[in-house]
C-alpha cells in the first residue's frame, strides 16, 4: 500500500482540519467555535434566531408580581439559562428579596440537570430532576400526583409553551407561565442564507444545532433558498453531518426527514466531542483505497493519517468519486461539479490533472479509457 506523502497536518494534532463547521446558533457559540477551531476547524457561526432578553418585559414583570402576592406550590424549571434570567430580572427590578421569600416553600421540578443546576445556584433545591431532560417526562410526573388546585409556575425556554400549560391546567392546576427571554430575528438573514448554501453544495461538512426553535428557523431559510432537498441527499450519504445538543433540538431536523445526530448529553461540550468524535474517530463516511484510507472533506482528503489540502474545484471532485464508491464517472457527470463556463471535457481534464498534481504521488484517481475516471477503491 502506497503511503501519502509526507506534508499536511497530522490529525492526531488536528483531528478536524480540513472541516468546515456551521453552528446555527447564538447563546454561547463562541465557546462552541472555539473549542472546534482548537482541533483544526474552520468555523462559521450562522445563527438562525437571536435571543431578545426580557428583563424590560412588562408581561414578566407582572406575572413576577402575581407569584410574589400569591406564591406557587410548584415551580418547574426547563432551562438553566432561563430560570437565571428569571432571578436576574427580578433582581434588576428589586423583585429577588420577595421573590426568594414567595418560592421558599415552593416544590422545585427540573427537566434536566442544567435547570437543576440553576434551581441550586439560587439558593433552592430541586426535588425532582427529569432524567429524559423533557417536558413529556415532567408532564408524566406531575400527572402522578395531586396538582388540581395547585398554583404552578412554569419557566419555559424561548419558544413559549411546549404543551406543558395545558396539560396541567386540563387537569385542575393554576398555571402561570414565565418566559424569560424571546427568540428574535437572526443578527444576519443573508449569513443564514448563505450558510444553507454552503451546507447543500459541499463546502460544509457539519451543521451544529444547540435549539429546537432555531433549528426549525434554519431549516426554514434552507427550503426558502432551495437548499434542502440537497442537503437532505448529502445528509443520507453521511457527508455532511447535522447534530443538536440534546432530544427536544434534535426534533424539527427529524420532522424535515433528515438524519442527525444527538450529542450523548445535553451540553455544548458534549456536542463539541460529538462532532470531533464523528470526525476524528474513524465515524465520517470512509473508502479503502489503493493509497490508504480515505475520508472526504471540504477543505481536503484524509488519507489515512495525513490531511491533504486542496482547492475547492478539486475538492469537490475528488468527493464526487469517493461517493460513486469506485463507479466509473464520465467527463460530462464531472463537469457538472465545475464552475458554469469550464464544463466541457478538456476542462474536466485540466481540473483532474491539477487534483493529481495536488495528490502528488497518491494513486487515488485512476483513468478509465473511453469512459471517465473513478477513484482507487480496493475491496
Amino acid at each position: 500500500m502506497t503511503k501519502p506523502r509526507a506534508t499536511g497536518t497530522r490529525v492526531l494534532d488536528a483531528a478536524l482540519a480540513g472541516c468546515t463547521i456551521i453552528v446555527a446558533a447564538d447563546r454561547r457559540s463562541a465557546d462552541l467555535a472555539t473549542a472546534l477551531e482548537r482541533r483544526g476547524a474552520q468555523v462559521h457561526r450562522a445563527p438562525a434566531l437571536s435571543i431578545v432578553p426580557n428583563a424590560d418585559d412588562a408581561e414578566l414583570l407582572r406575572r413576577t408580581e402575581q407569584l410574589v402576592a400569591s406564591p406557587p406550590d410548584i415551580v418547574v424549571v426547563t432551562t438553566g439559562v432561563g430560570f437565571r434570567g428569571w432571578m436576574d430580572a427580578a433582581h434588576e427590578h428589586g423583585l429577588d428579596e420577595r421573590l426568594d421569600a414567595a418560592l421558599a416553600d415552593a416544590q422545585f421540578v427540573a427537566r434536566g440537570p442544567k435547570a437543576h443546576g440553576a434551581i441550586q445556584q439560587a439558593g433552592f433545591t430541586a426535588d425532582w430532576v427529569a432524567e429524559s431532560e423533557t417536558s413529556a417526562e415532567v408532564g408524566e410526573y406531575l400527572l402522578a400526583s395531586r396538582i388540581a388546585g395547585k398554583r404552578i409556575a412554569i419557566q419555559h425556554h424561548g419558544a413559549g409553551a411546549d404543551g406543558l400549560d395545558e396539560l396541567l391546567a386540563a387537569e385542575g392546576a393554576d398555571v402561570v407561565s414565565i418566559t424569560v427571554y424571546r427568540w428574535g430575528p437572526p443578527p444576519d438573514p443573508e449569513i443564514v442564507r448563505r450558510s444553507a448554501l454552503q451546507a447543500s453544495s459541499g463546502e460544509a461538512d457539519a451543521v451544529l444545532f444547540t435549539s429546537a426553535p432555531g433549528a426549525a428557523s434554519w431549516l426554514r431559510v434552507a427550503e426558502e433558498v432551495g437548499a434542502l432537498d440537497e442537503i437532505r441527499v448529502r445528509a443520507s450519504t453521511g457527508r455532511l453531518l447535522l447534530a443538536a445538543v440534546g432530544p427536544i433540538t434534535v426534533q424539527p431536523l427529524l420532522d424535515a426527514d433528515l438524519c442527525a445526530t444527538v450529542a450523548d448529553r445535553g451540553r455544548l461540550g458534549s456536542l463539541a466531542r460529538c462532532v470531533i468524535g464523528h470526525f476524528g474517530g474513524g465515524r465520517a463516511p470512509s473508502r479503502y483505497t489503493a493509497a490508504g484510507r480515505v475520508e472526504v472533506r471540504s477543505g481536503g482528503i484524509l488519507v489515512d493519517e495525513t490531511f491533504i489540502p486542496l482547492s475547492r474545484t478539486a475538492a469537490r471532485l475528488i468527493e464526487a468519486l469517493f461517493l460513486a464508491g469506485g463507479n466509473v464517472l464520465s467527463r460530462q457527470e464531472l463537469g457538472r461539479i465545475l464552475p458554469g463556463a469550464e464544463r466541457n471535457p478538456h476542462a474536466v481534464e485540466v481540473a483532474i490533472a491539477r487534483l493529481r498534481d495536488a495528490l502528488g504521488d497518491l494513486d487515488l484517481v485512476r483513468t478509465v479509457v473511453k469512459r471517465g475516471y473513478r477513484l482507487a477503491v480496493e475491496d
